[in-house]
């Protein structure tokens, strides 16, 4: 039924000579690429409450995700049926397994996040985000590199994290003391998560003697993925004990944001390849999403505070949006 629906697709796909092809793989691309800018852009320069949850959802996620996918360890739908063809490039970037869908989980807690915070604020602004949701789900079907179920237990477990960190915000208004356990617990989740990812057993199966995936580089994907959630437990504490900035909501800090986001692009493009040369696969995966998340959660963070203070020595006012 699974490889029907598939098929289906992809004869409509032929039929119209893939004219949508690019978008559903841009739609795939900027969610697990450049989607997160957006919560950052937020947690710097609007709600700093809305930014943590989105982006503390999302590293919650995506470590998660991993676990589950390395421990199913199940194939690709053209590995299960060759008559499955991934359209343009999406198979390039589809490596390894598939249950749970990787890009569902990484959008559901980031457009999921916003549209239930912005709900009652601003309407449009949640439409909008789950109406994105919904593509970037559907184009992985779309594209040929998931099943439905793929998608649907990304969105299911990744809906799941949204509302248990919903839960867990609500009980740190109350005892924010807590936190620090919290985060430890985080940080422990993610070691233990590595550990188990590197002595873990995986499928060695091959086809005309090539390894029809390789586990090296799906750890590689767990490592980046775990490096992201430790990251940001790291980076909270830091921030909340030594940093305590305040979104300001200003002409001279949103113009500092944009400055952030765009170095924020630079390191999500460039600091790569450099690190997996210098640390290997996995271990460079690692440390390029912990610099990354670090950045958001405690590096420009700082910036933005100097730039607050330039402003409070000017006489402007100063507030929180």
């Amino acid at each position: 039924m699974d490889i029907d629906y598939l098929l289906l697709l992809q004869d409509f796909r032929n039929g119209i000579s893939n004219a949508i092809t690019p978008f559903m793989e841009m739609l795939s691309l900027f969610a697990v690429t450049y989607l997160v800018i957006v919560p950052a852009i937020i947690y710097w320069c609007v709600d700093k409450r809305v930014g943590l949850y989105t982006i503390g959802s999302f590293t919650a996620s995506v470590a998660v995700n991993a676990v589950i996918k390395l421990s199913c360890c199940i194939y690709r739908p053209w590995i299960r049926d060759s008559r499955v063809l991934p359209a343009g490039d999406a198979i390039r970037t589809a490596t390894g397994y598939s249950f749970p869908s990787g890009h569902t989980m990484t959008a559901a807690p980031i457009y999921g996040g916003l549209a239930v915070s912005t709900w009652k604020k601003i309407r449009w602004i949640s439409v909008l985000c789950l109406v994105c949701l919904c593509l970037t789900a559907f184009s992985r079907n779309y594209l040929g590199v998931h099943t439905p179920q793929d998608v649907l237990a990304g969105l299911a477990v990744g809906g799941l994290v949204l509302w248990g960190m919903a839960v867990l915000f609500r009980y740190l208004d109350k005892h924010p003391e807590k936190e620090n356990w919290f985060l430890a617990g985080g940080i422990m989740f993610g070691i233990a998560a590595l550990v188990y990812f590197s002595l873990k057993v995986y499928p060695m199966d091959y086809v005309d003697g090539q390894l029809l995936v390789d586990p090296q580089k799906m750890m590689k994907d767990g490592f980046g993925d775990v490096g992201k959630l430790i990251a940001f437990c790291a980076a909270r504490f830091i921030e909340k004990k030594w940093i305590r900035f305040k979104p300001v909501f200003s002409k001279r800090n949103l113009a500092a944001g944009a400055v952030g986001a765009v170095l924020l692009f630079f390191l999500v493009e460039s600091i790569g390849s450099p690190l997996k040369d210098l640390l290997g696969l996995h271990w460079g995966a690692f440390v390029q999403n912990f610099i990354i998340f670090m950045y958001i959660i405690a590096g420009w963070p700082l910036v933005m505070k100097a730039c607050g203070k330039h402003e409070e020595a000017a006489g402007q006012p100063v507030h929180s949006f």
